[in-house]
């Protein structure tokens, strides 16, 4: 675990560097949707016997974590490609499971401090959600899903400029069709089915469940945590084959 500790050590301590820079961008995309959609456009509307503000926090918390603990790609990818620091990593005695648990550790850090901040700004705008302890078990296995998405992602690009494909071809088209803004019955049939293919759909389900006293979806519980071992297991073996 030693090396875990050290790989952590060394994300958290650059990222206290520029905390400042990472609470503006944690902030800025959600007060733009509680803003437009959650004030301007939702103050009169209800959804699923609860207030359209009240229904999206949740969801733009959750989307905010996805892409905090997700965009950890770009950091690594920097990291392999630029600054090389990457291979270091890879030269030193530390064993494959133990680099890709430090950087999903890291990615949970940055991701659970996003949802916090979204649910802070709820409050600003007079929508008070407090996620109680098996929300946050949650959001806790969704950021690791995440992370260990990232890790993934970042080992399969051949160059920086690979990542913004990944980026909009499987986080852009998540954010909007999960469940996020509204629910999934609203989508087209086909549209519904393939969301629930994708794990912030499971994500979303669980969490606003254990938040608004809902019957707990443990079938979409199982189905994140199996996208989640999926993920760190594939990155290992990815980080352990770049290695060799």
């Amino acid at each position: 675990m030693t090396g875990v500790w050290a790989i952590l050590y060394r994300e958290a301590h650059i990222y206290m560097r520029r905390w400042t820079k990472h609470a503006a961008a944690y902030a800025m995309s959600p007060f733009l949707f509680l803003l437009v959609f959650g004030w301007g456009v939702g103050r009169h509307v209800e959804m699923e016997g609860m207030t359209y503000l009240q229904f999206m926090l949740p969801g733009l918390a959750t989307m905010s974590a996805m892409t905090q603990s997700y965009g950890m790609a770009t950091e690594i990818n920097i990291a392999r490609f630029y600054w090389r620091i990457f291979e270091e990593f890879q030269m030193a005695p530390v064993s494959a499971w133990e680099i890709v648990l430090g950087e999903v550790l890291y990615g949970m850090v940055r991701g659970t401090l996003a949802a916090m901040v979204v649910y802070l700004m709820g409050g600003f705008f007079g929508t008070w959600v407090l996620p109680g302890p098996l929300a946050i078990t949650f959001y806790l296995l969704h950021a690791f899903t995440f992370a260990s998405a990232a890790v993934v992602a970042a080992m399969i690009v051949k160059s920086h400029a690979d990542q913004g494909h990944i980026n909009t071809f499987f986080i852009v088209p998540m954010s909007f069709l999960c469940g996020t803004f509204f629910p999934l019955e609203r989508l087209p049939v086909w549209a519904e089915y393939a969301a629930r293919a994708l794990p912030l759909t499971h994500s979303n389900l669980a969490i606003r469940a254990a938040l608004f006293g809902g019957a707990i979806p443990w079938g979409s519980v199982l189905a994140l945590a199996a996208f989640g071992a999926v993920f760190f297991t594939l990155g290992i073996y990815l980080v352990r084959r770049a290695g060799v």
